[in-house]
């Protein structure tokens, strides 16, 4: 090795110039980044035309970006990076309810209602009651367990999308368990909705031959003292996209029953249980 650059010993020669102060984890990261990146490169043997593709989509990725739409994020989401992500920083025991991705719709300060209440404001859908508990993985109820929900409309839109169309706190609420580690609200049985697709990510999509929607869901976030907080969804199982979800969200855990109780009325009911394990059992213990 002379230090200088050559195609053989690319990986060498910028790995090489890092300094010898650089934070370990730092240096970790940034080592095998560049040996991806350069074996990427090799492996597919990258035109100059490629490449600068490549940095004008990444440059209109970032053009995009605003306080209220992550053109990056949805870019992470539609590779697989943002679950892959989770998954390694959520390891859970078998029978413990499963994470997914947060979305970018969570609204802080959801009000907090009473067990049984109705979440849906606009009148529009077809109403499902969600029920079930917050237990551990033994069975045990979890008292003071809070569940903050929220999903799309029957048109497909979160109340944020649609500001001064759907009423403020649409279809989102904040339940607290009792002792018994029971929750209960009335929704709507929600809708697929595509992803923002006008962007660069949406072109990516369309050149790869792939759809932009997101399966039906419910969002949940579950916390209680002493637990693991879970952020996932619920999954419609008859879903068109079920099996083909744009973000790779849907794990077979998280796919919900959802029955028909009053066939007139268009009513339906969903339970799910969320089984939370204690906080200090991370992923190094399991």
């Amino acid at each position: 090795m002379t230090g200088f650059f050559t195609e053989e010993f690319s990986i060498e020669a910028v790995n090489g110039r890092m300094g010898a102060r650089v934070h370990p984890r730092l240096a970790e990261i940034m080592e095998s980044l560049v040996r991806h990146l350069h074996s990427f490169a090799k492996d597919v043997h990258l035109t100059t035309e490629e490449w600068e593709f490549a940095i004008d989509f990444l440059t209109k990725t970032g053009g995009i970006c605003t306080e209220e739409r992550q053109e990056f994020i949805l870019l992470s989401d539609t590779l697989g990076l943002s679950m892959l992500v989770d998954a390694l920083n959520n390891r859970r025991p078998p029978g413990a309810t499963e994470n997914t991705v947060l979305g970018p719709f969570h609204v802080v300060g959801a009000p907090e209602r009473k067990m049984g209440d109705k979440i849906t404001l606009d009148g529009k859908g077809e109403a499902c009651l969600f029920e079930g508990r917050a237990i551990t993985t033994g069975g045990d109820p979890i008292s003071g367990a809070r569940i903050d929900v929220w999903s799309d409309n029957a048109d497909g839109f979160y109340d944020v999308q649609q500001p001064g169309i759907q009423p403020k706190w649409n279809n989102r609420g904040v339940f607290r368990t009792g002792i018994d580690g029971c929750y209960s609200f009335v929704g709507i049985k929600p809708v697929s909705y595509p992803i923002p697709n006008d962007g660069p990510v949406g072109q990516m999509l369309e050149s790869l031959g792939r759809h932009p929607y997101r399966p039906a869901h419910m969002h949940y976030i579950v916390t209680a003292p002493g637990y693991q907080k879970i952020v996932t969804h619920t999954f419609v199982g008859d879903d068109p996209y079920i099996t083909s979800d744009t973000v790779f969200g849907v794990k077979q855990t998280l796919v919900a029953p959802f029955e028909r109780i009053d066939h007139e009325h268009a009513i339906w009911r969903s339970k799910f249980d969320f089984v939370l394990i204690p906080a200090a059992e991370t992923a190094s213990t399991l």
